[in-house]
């Protein structure tokens, strides 16, 4: 009975008119009950109370009642007021009687709290005989993190989770990272093996597996113990990152149960979990099934998998097919991965409150209220509130309108299985909208494996300490996280950087930030999923936003490599809204530089002229206090950097081969400089620091212990270390962790963020993390890494979707970001000295030729620099703390002032002359003759004169390289108001009225003379410009209208000195408003109007630059991608320092490009101390483009080089060359050498700079000699074999080739092919190259292979090319002779089991892998075995892919349209190379040629023959999960389809198939072997294909053709199948090595070869000699040949791939192939490999007695009894179930049968299973094949004739591993039966197979929830006999006949054994007479007694009367 006493509620609104009527109803599971209306109450008492029967049903943890208050109405429906939700699993867990629910909050329809609240009391009598589920209450031992046993409490059968025997709770490692982020294919493989203790009776099991939308589903099998073995392929083409995410689902259903709960268990698990394990598979675990609804339930099941994911490349695991000895042991192979720790946990997420958030609505409505005179409020147009979206479940938080800083104050409570699958929850703040969709406004992540720790964390680090678990649950802040996404600024129009808001992208702005807290509550649900957070938690949180003041300062030193001028350049920097110049909320800063022009940098890019005045900015800003965060993350940074440096050369001193000594002092220094920082740096302590959370204290902890185990570690290796190499690895795992450990999650400053503006238009930005810059008091290291430092840094465009292949700018800057009581601190970083300014513009017009201002239209005659503001001298006032120094004055702006010709060194003048005319009239002068080319009138060619400092170079001329006509003249026409032509061409037509040339005259820069252009300004100081615009020049043009002058004053701070005076500039400078009489509105409107235009402009100073010399020595590059389409590019670098720039010359065709070029930048002038730029000094930056004819030059990649820097002559050592990466796209795109050095310059001394590097031609340095690689001269000897499977180019074949091969700057060139159909070889073989290359490995250019096709008319295409990168291999030792391979073992194996068997091939390929079993006698009789290679012949190590003969190398071809793809493959180069050292001295002899001994390079016909064994794991193409295949294949044209012969329904077919065929090689060279899927209706489909270079294997000197038999048998199962005899392959070898021909002596007993004697009897001794081996002299030519690592015979292993997934496999083949050239005569007879197949076997299983069997029925007569019969079948084999006859009305559950079933089956001895064919479907064509291991069921039933039989009990028998059984039905228990909770005693199973027969008694039994109950007890004899047997003892089943082997006496049944129905006289003889036999004989007794009396009575009246008369007397 559950009670609910509705008390009273409190606060109830008001209505419109009056007071509501309250009334209360409580729903419980669709049942309502209400209480009395109460008349107008707002706080209304009821004191009722309702009751609800529960009917016998127990409360579950998930019930729960709704309280709903309404307003009664009389007539109508009632009004809701609001309603509750209370959750009754504390009622329904604990012993608690009664929940009393105080002020419960009552919430209206949208969730939101309506301000009222109720109370109750709710009672709960539980049913008669429920048992309270104590599993709900979990204990929270996770709590320590440490993962103990976590146990279900109560209740049986419940399974311990994580804890215990099973997988640890592993911190997941990731392997991810290599990883492409672009959609790729990926296979994922799931093998469902068996299933265990499945919950339920008579059961039909079946298993869905779900992966990414596409579900499979197993085969219906039955039992509780079901085994499927089946493979499920799923291909998948996405992203890694959401590939990963996805979750791989398993359900198991009873297909039996029609009903809604036919799933019995499921299990999740995702697809990162499998990806991140050792080979990304999970093998054969058990994974433990629970109940998706009821996560308190325990287990309801296991399941076996396997699953792998393979991504491009990835092998696939080999699973082992042996028998599972851990068979049984479920609880230590358990899979309880994250999330199926069956472990509720609720993350409470409290959102507190939100701040600046941007204006996200339109104000329309806003301007209509401000017209009516309402306050305009652009601040609060948004409607926020927060989404939080954790593993599928999502909870928002109420919507608070119109406010931009609003306060939710609600928690989140997230219900997660933990540790969870998920690994982020997503905060997402939406503005709602009544109308459209939601607008995202930020989305940020909450990474839950950075605020909580397995405890892992510190495993990896072999060095335990004792507190190394120092796991903990997920906690965060209270602390605001920032949101990023698009700019704030608010426009009408749609967003076009949307998706920065949706978390996709780098977000390129600040959009404000929310304060939140997470914690982990271990117990159980929450009661609701979002609730208000009460009122302490909202105080405590106070102390979080307590905020201090922050002031950040960037000085600007540099901006260059700007490619696009256009308009002035600005730079705003701000740090959350603080200094974003558009936000009204903040003061305005000083936080934007002055607009400047970008200047030509005479070369290729634009620059910033701001020579020594830098623009500086200033902000102050208030955020919170987190320093105690941050020292610990820079101070870990600090660390990671030093060991990551000292990493980096260490791995280039190892790249390089240095010396030992070298690297072990490098090594030294790493591991020293480690202990040091560790040692002498500590992390922060926390006490008394403000803003502390629990996630502090926790990663203080961890960070410790690991820096700890570090500390450890480098002491152990500094100890005991001897391999560098080793040493790498555990050094780069030391430096993941350091970095993991330096992610902090809880840093609530915003990141500085700096824009670039173009005019107003806001185009590249960067972020920099706030701890970067930041400065600490705590210790040195504790600052931020670029903390007063000048850095460079690259900015961005926002969602760039180039990726980055432009830059925008280039910046340097030098950042200080402290806390204003530190800001004095700030002097000792600042550099140069800082002004602060006021300034204003004087704006004129000129009018008939009068400057004044009357044409100035809508400027005012004072203005800020944009033109827009008006302001005026006497506005201004100096902020606070600041004071005027001197008057205004006139000071003109230098940069804006920018000449055309500003840094250029040759410039060219143009100028346009133009004519016009009327239709058809004559050409004259136009009104303007002389234009630029926007048609602006500009001076004459006669009357520009050359400026000081330059010289004409050539007279006025026009240009001719245009579309003009031969004079130049371009014509159009001119259509009004356009007083020019929009368009021009190149010829005359007659109605054309306007035309023009261009006319040029180059000039060029006098060296060394003064310029006069710097002086020649307007004495007045004005600026003029055509138009008000922005483009400003000094000089007085006549086509000027408009003029300006900046006046400036400069400030002093009043009360300060240094630097950090300039943090006082808050505020705009103040206006004086007061003045303006005539103005109408306030002076905060006027404010807010010229907004930051009045901000004062800060400068920095320099009074002294420091001229450097920079040389950048650029050698080459290698491996470039190619853009051409021949396959080349014409790479050029552009190299930029600073503001200079110079380019390499362009290197025609090829992706290696050697320039060899030394750059020198003579004077580099550079501001700042020369001491702080060493540190940091600036990069060069290379920027690689490909140089086209047509069209605009494309980038190949961009590289940057830090220079050495010398600031002493004194300073040796030349710079090293390195290797540095290309970049293209944020991918790798090859490699350029290049090394640069910086040095000071003294003054004017240059005697001490280097020597001037070597010139080449007139302007190039080359590398000069110190710096560019040391050279040898060295031979490459190439054998250029041919040229195969030439794709056609420009749809011809490749016909005529030649080979070029080029390496350094040499190249040699082949002959040309002939025909290429006939023998596509080169006629010359062998071509020798002599080239200087470097010693250093490092340094070696590549060899690059052209093929060059002779085409009609002279054309020579480049048809396919190849760049060999890596010489290593090629090297050989010329003098060296050929090594002796070493000798292979053979290995020979015991004998087992005899047995009279054939011999077959099978036994040999068993006895070969060691299935002992399935060989049987093969290995006593002493015969061969091979070699099984579990990969291809060509990976086998000690066989070098057999290229020893020829390498095959890929020729490609270049660009491809599509970005992704890799360049196609257009043919194949067969060829190898040596490559040695020649000898410097030309008088000593070369050392000799390598490549000799050459076979003939001519086509020959061949027989191949190709073996087929069996296919493993093919990839499944019917929907069935399965695959029919059958074998294809195709040697050059011809081809065989072996489709009769498919096997149906198999992944791992046995084919067993040989194919012979002959070709021509090598033309022909390519065997393709494929295996289709046979398909009845539809096109046959490709499972995957493999292919053979046959000519490899023929030409290859490992005589791979014919695998080497291990005797030499004329007869037999192995006779020898090879053309030429060992004897004949024996003299060719000797031959090709160079030695002299085997003698063999002693009748062939002995043999002489490469120096040794060998003797037979050696070989030979303790083997088997049998009758078929050959003479004595070949067997022993042949054991010689063995020793010589020649290729044995052999099984290979292919892969399988397939086009539509070409990286992915898609299955395996094992197989082999011999190739047989006819010329050398007829081969032998090859091998019969035809599959084995299945044997017949019979069960005999005689069913004698059994007992204790439950007595089901009641009989008429009130006794328990039951009518026993027993039901047998073998798994697999359904359709023939066998029954007993019926043991009726066993009354103490006996029951006597002696009866007998017969089972057949075919039976596998090999492999242990049954072979069970049918048809899975009447519609199925064939008969699938199953392997199912041998079991037999048993189980007991009752017969009811007139309704559904009984099910008693049931045991399963695995006849490989049965159960004892028990002798005497008393000793019979369910203990034998295992129960997967203790591990089996070995000797508990015995095999049926091995003991042939068996009798005693089992154990039947049923499932009743959950637990076992015995249902009986059977007395069976099993017996297996084979067909022979079978015949020669036959049986027949039941007792039929032939009833013998033994015969079967029909069972004496106790006579009351029979079925009352057919039997009358029994029925009465045994239930009726035995029932009431005495009341029967009583009833016959009471009748004579009666009778008796009767007669007696009837007698006596006649009897007395005749006595008394006596009538006879």
């Amino acid at each position: 009975m559950l009670r609910v006493a509705v008390e009273s509620a409190a606060g109830l609104p008001k209505k419109k008119l009056g007071s509501p009527d309250p009334v209360a109803s409580v729903v419980f599971k669709d049942e309502k009950k209400k209480t009395k209306p109460i008349n107008s109450e707002l706080n209304p008492v009821w004191n009722e109370t309702l009751e609800f029967d529960l009917k016998g049903v127990p409360l579950d943890s998930s019930s729960y009642i709704d309280v709903i208050v309404k307003d009664h109405e009389t007539l109508g429906k009632d009004k809701l007021i609001g309603s509750a939700n209370v959750s009754l699993k504390d009622l329904a867990s604990s012993q608690v009687k009664s929940l009393p629910v105080k002020n419960l909050a009552l919430l209206d329809e949208n969730g939101k709290n309506i301000g009222a609240t109720i109370s109750m009391t709710i009672g709960y009598e539980p049913p008669a005989g429920a048992v309270t589920n104590t599993q709900d209450q979990l204990d929270g031992s996770m709590a320590g993190g440490e993962e103990g046993d976590v146990t279900d409490g109560g209740g049986q059968g419940t399974v311990t989770s994580p804890g215990e025997p099973g997988q640890k709770l592993r911190p997941r490692t990731r392997k991810r990272h290599n990883l492409a982020n672009k959609p790729q294919d990926f296979q994922i493989r799931v093998r469902v093996i068996e299933g265990r203790q499945l919950p339920g009776n008579n059961i039909k099991p079946v298993v869905k597996v779900h992966v990414c939308g596409e579900t499979h589903r197993t085969r219906i099998r039955k039992g509780n113990n079901p085994y499927f073995d089946e493979i499920f392929f799923f291909n998948i083409n996405m992203l890694p990152s959401e590939l990963f995410d996805e979750i791989i689902s398993f359900r198991v259903y009873n297909s039996n149960s029609f009903r809604a709960d036919c799933l019995m268990g499921e299990f999740k698990l995702d697809i990162g979990y499998i990806y991140d394990e050792p080979a990304h598979c999970i093998m054969k675990k058990w994974i433990l099934l629970n109940d998706p609804d009821d996560s308190s339930s325990g287990a309801k099941g296991y399941l076996k998998v396997s699953m792998f994911v393979l991504g491009t490349g990835d092998e696939p695991p080999v699973e082992k097919k042996e028998q599972d000895n851990d068979k049984d042991d479920v609880e230590s192979n358990l899979l309880l991965p994250a999330g199926v720790a069956l472990r509720w946990v609720t993350l409470r997420l409290k959102v507190f409150r939100a701040e600046d958030i941007p204006q996200m609505d339109d104000s329309i409505t806003q301007t209509i209220k401000a017209a009516f005179g309402g306050q305009e409020n652009k601040k609060n147009l948004v409607d926020p509130f927060v989404e939080a979206w954790f593993a599928g479940k999502k909870l928002c938080t109420q919507i608070i309108e119109k406010n931009a800083n609003p306060e939710w104050n609600q928690q989140l409570n997230l219900q997660v299985k933990f540790p969870s699958m998920c690994e982020r929850i997503k905060l997402t703040v939406f503005d709602w909208d009544r109308l459209s969709g939601n607008d995202a406004i930020g989305t940020t992540y909450l990474d839950l494996t950075k605020v909580a720790s397995s405890g892992g964390e510190t495993e990896g680090i072999n060095y335990k300490t004792e507190n190394s678990e120092m796991g903990f649950l997920p906690a965060f802040g209270p602390c605001y996280i920032n949101l990023y996404g698009s700019p704030r600024e608010f426009s009408s129009l749609s967003d076009p950087y949307e998706d920065l808001n949706l978390g996709k992208g780098e977000g390129a702005a600040y959009r404000g930030r929310i304060l939140v807290e997470l914690s982990t509550k271990l117990d159980g649900k929450a009661d609701k999923s979002v609730e208000e957070i009460p009122s302490d938690d909202l105080l405590v949180v106070q102390k979080y936003q307590r905020r201090r003041k922050y002031c950040l300062c960037a000085v600007f030193h540099s901006a260059t490599m700007i490619q696009e001028p256009g308009e002035p350049i600005q730079f705003e920097v701000s740090i959350g809204n603080y200094g974003n110049k558009n936000d009204l909320t903040c003061k305005p800063l000083a936080s934007t530089t002055q607009y400047s022009c970008a200047v030509f940098d005479g070369n290729n890019y634009y620059y910033l002229p701001w020579a020594n005045t830098k623009p500086v900015i200033a902000i102050t800003s208030f955020w919170e206090d987190i320093s105690h965060r941050l020292d610990s993350v820079n101070i870990i940074l600090y660390i990671s950097n030093h060991l990551q440096t000292n990493l980096s050369a260490l791995k280039s001193a190892v790249q390089s081969k240095a010396p030992d000594e070298r690297l072990v002092e490098i090594w030294l220094k790493l591991i020293n400089q480690l202990m040091e920082d560790i040692s002498s740096v500590k992390i922060p302590d926390l006490e008394g620091k403000p803003n502390l959370t629990a996630l502090d204290i926790q990663m203080k902890l961890l960070r410790d212990s690991v820096l700890k185990n570090i500390m450890k570690g480098a002491k152990h290796l500094f100890e005991e270390a001897t391999d560098v190499n080793k040493c790498l690895s555990i050094i780069e795992g030391w430096l993941d962790k350091l970095k993991q450990l330096a992610e902090e999650s809880q840093i609530s400053m915003p990141d500085v963020i700096i824009w670039m503006l173009r005019g107003e238009k806001r185009v590249a930005y960067t972020r920099i993390p706030a701890h970067q810059v930041l400065y600490s008091s705590y210790s040195e290291q504790a600052c931020g890494q670029f903390c007063g430092k000048t850095q460079t840094v690259f900015m961005k465009y926002p969602m760039d979707s180039k990726k980055g292949l432009k830059i925008p700018i280039q910046l340097r800057v030098n950042m200080w970001l402290g806390l204003a009581t530190e800001e004095k601190k700030f002097n000792h970083y600042a550099e140069g000295v800082f002004k602060v300014f006021a300034e204003l513009y004087e704006n004129q017009a000129q009018v008939l030729g009068k400057w004044g201002t009357t044409g100035l239209l809508n400027r005012s005659k004072f203005s800020d620099v944009t033109g827009k503001v008006k302001l005026k001298h006497e506005y201004f006032l100096p902020p606070v703390g600041w004071e005027w120094e001197g008057d205004w004055g006139v000071d003109p702006e230098k940069s804006l002032l920018t000449e055309a010709d500003a840094g250029h060194t040759d410039f060219v003048d143009e100028v346009y002359e133009n004519e016009t005319r009327l239709p058809g009239g004559e050409w004259k002068l136009a009104a303007e003759p002389y234009t630029d080319v926007n048609g602006e009138k500009v001076r004459g060619p006669t009357e520009i004169e050359c400026p000081l400092g330059w010289k004409w170079e050539d007279n006025w001329t026009f240009d001719g390289n245009r579309a003009v006509d031969e004079r130049g003249w371009e014509y159009g026409v001119t259509i009004p108001p356009d007083d020019k032509p929009k368009s021009w061409v190149a010829t005359e037509k007659m109605y054309h009225i306007h035309r023009r040339r261009r006319m040029i005259r180059p000039r060029k820069r006098i060296p060394g003379a003064k310029t006069a252009t710097k002086d020649t300004g307007d004495p007045e100081g004005w600026e003029y410009s055509s138009l008000i615009g922005w483009k400003f020049h000094r000089q007085q043009r006549s086509s000027d209208t408009f003029r300006r002058r900046r006046w400036r004053r400069k400030m002093t701070p009043a009360d300060r000195v240094g630097a950090s005076a300039i943090f006082k500039l808050e505020g705009a400078l103040e206006v004086d408003v007061e003045s303006k009489g005539d103005e109408k509105g306030s002076k905060a409107e006027a404010s807010v109007k010229q907004f930051g235009a009045n901000t004062p402009t800060v400068s920095c100073t320099f009074d002294q630059s420091y001229a450097y010399h920079l040389r950048v020595y650029v050698y080459q590059a290698r491996n470039l991608t190619s853009l051409d389409k021949d396959s080349f590019s014409d790479p050029y670098v552009h190299v930029s320092f600073l503001h200079h720039s110079q380019t390499t010359e362009t290197v025609r065709s090829t992706l290696n490009p050697t320039w060899d070029q030394t750059f020198i930048f003579k004077n580099v002038e550079i501001y700042g101390d020369p001491q702080s730029l060493a540190q940091n000094p600036p990069a060069v930056v290379m920027e690689i483009f490909d140089s086209d004819q047509v069209g605009k030059d494309e980038m190949l990649g961009r590289s940057t080089c830090i220079p050495l820097v010398k600031l002493n002559s004194g300073m040796d050592g030349s710079p090293k060359l390195l290797w540095e990466p290309v970049m293209h796209k944020n991918a790798p795109a090859g490699e350029v050498l290049v090394a640069a050095e910086l040095i000071l310059k003294a003054k004017g001394n240059d005697t001490e700079l280097p020597l001037v590097p070597p010139k080449r031609g007139e302007k190039l340095y080359m590398v000069p000699q110190g710096v560019r690689p040391v050279v040898q001269l060295t031979a490459i000897e190439v054998l250029a074999w041919g040229l195969r499977n030439m794709k056609t180019y420009q749809l011809a074949p490749v016909t005529s080739p030649v080979l070029v091969v080029e390496c350094g700057e040499e190249r040699v060139q082949t002959a040309v092919i002939k025909n290429m159909k006939k023998c596509p070889n080169f006629p010359g073989n062998v071509l020798l190259l002599k080239v200087l290359l470097p010693k250093e490995e490092m340094y070696t250019p590549p060899i690059v292979l052209k093929v060059i096709d002779h085409r009609p008319f002279g054309r020579k295409p480049v048809v396919g090319q190849c760049t060999i990168s890596s010489l290593e291999e090629f090297r050989c030792d010329p003098y060296a002779t050929i090594a002796e391979v070493a000798m292979m073992k053979l290995s020979y194996f015991g004998i087992t089991l005899q047995e009279k068997e054939t011999v077959d091939w099978w036994s040999k390929f068993y006895a070969s892998v060691g299935e002992r079993e399935k060989c049987r006698p093969y290995l006593d009789k002493g015969y061969d075995t091979l070699e099984v290679y579990d990969h291809e012949l060509e990976s086998v190590k000690q066989f070098m892919g057999l290229t020893d003969f020829c390498n095959t190398f890929k020729l490609y071809r270049g660009k491809n349209e599509s970005d992704d793809d890799d360049p196609a493959v257009v043919g194949e180069f067969k060829g190898s190379f040596k490559m040695y050292p020649l000898p410097d001295d030309p008088g000593v002899p070369p050392p000799p040629r390598q490549f000799i001994e050459l076979p003939d390079s001519i086509s020959q016909e061949c027989v191949v023959r190709i073996y087929v064994v069996q296919a493993i794991d093919l990839q499944p193409k019917d929907n069935n999960g399965k695959c029919d295949p059958y074998i294809k294949i195709s040697l050059g044209k011809k081809s065989i389809d072996d489709r009769d012969n498919y096997v149906p329904y198999a992944l791992n077919p046995v084919f067993g198939r040989m194919f012979e065929m002959t070709c021509f090689l090598p033309q022909d060279k390519d065997l393709k072997i494929a295996v289709y899927d046979f398909d009845l209706l539809s096109r046959d489909e490709k499972v995957g294909e493999t292919v053979i270079d046959l000519e490899n294997r023929l030409l290859s000197r490992f005589g791979s053709y014919c695998g080497l038999a291990q005797t030499y048998c004329i007869s037999g199962p192995n006779q020898w199948r090879d053309q030429l005899k060992p004897s004949q392959i024996l003299e060719q070898l000797a031959r090709w090595k160079g030695l002299s021909p085997p003698r063999s002596e002693d009748n062939g007993n002995t043999l002489s070869f490469g120096g040794r004697l060998y003797c037979l009897s050696d070989f030979e001794a303790n083997k088997e000699i049998h009758e078929h081996l050959g003479p004595p002299s070949e067997r022993i030519a042949l054991h010689v040949l063995r020793t010589q690592g020649l290729v044995p015979e052999h099984v290979e292993t292919r892969t399988l791939y397939s086009s539509f997934q070409p990286t992915l496999p898609q299955g395996k083949l094992q197989m082999w192939v011999d190739i047989f050239p006819k010329r050398l005569g007829p081969p032998g007879p090859p091998f019969d490999i035809s599959p084995r197949k299945a044997k017949k076997y019979f069960l005999r299983v005689i069913v004698w007695n059994t007992y204790d069997v439950v007595l089901d029925e009641t009989s008429i007569t009130s006794e328990n009894m039951s009518d026993i019969y027993v039901k047998g079948w073998m798994p697999g084999m359904e359709e023939d179930k066998q029954k007993t006859d019926v043991h009726y009305r066993s009354l103490d559950g006996e029951g006597n049968f002696n009866w007998r079933f017969v089972f057949g089956f075919e039976y596998l001895p090999a492999e242990q299973l049954c072979l069970v064919s049918k048809k899975e479907h009447f519609w199925s064509l064939d008969k699938s094949e199953f392997r199912i291991p041998p079991k037999l069921i048993v189980q007991i039933w009752d017969n009811d004739k007139f309704s559904l039989d009984d099910y008693l009990g049931a045991i399963e028998l695995d006849l490989q591993h049965l159960i004892n059984p028990a002798k005497t039905p008393e000793k019979c228990s369910l203990s034998m039966v295992p129960d997967g909770t203790t591990p089996p005693k070995s000797d508990q199973f015995k095999s049926l197979f091995d003991q042939k027969s068996v009798r005693g008694w089992w154990p039947c039994y049923m499932d009743k929830d959950g637990k076992r109950e015995l249902g009986g007890k059977v007395e069976l004899t099993l017996e297996i006999v084979n067909e022979k047997e079978a015949d020669e003892r036959p049986s027949g089943k039941g007792r039929d006949e032939p009833n013998m082997n033994p015969k079967l006496d029909p069972p004496k049944r106790p006579e009351t054994s029979f079925f009352w129905f057919s039997n009358p006289c029994k029925t009465c003889k045994f239930i009726v007479w035995r029932r009431f036999k005495w009341l029967f004989i009583g009833l016959v007794l009471l009748i004579l007694v009666l009778l008796f009396i009767g007669i007696l009575l009837y007698s006596l009246p006649n009897y007395i009367s005749m006595k008394i008369v006596k009538p006879y007397n």
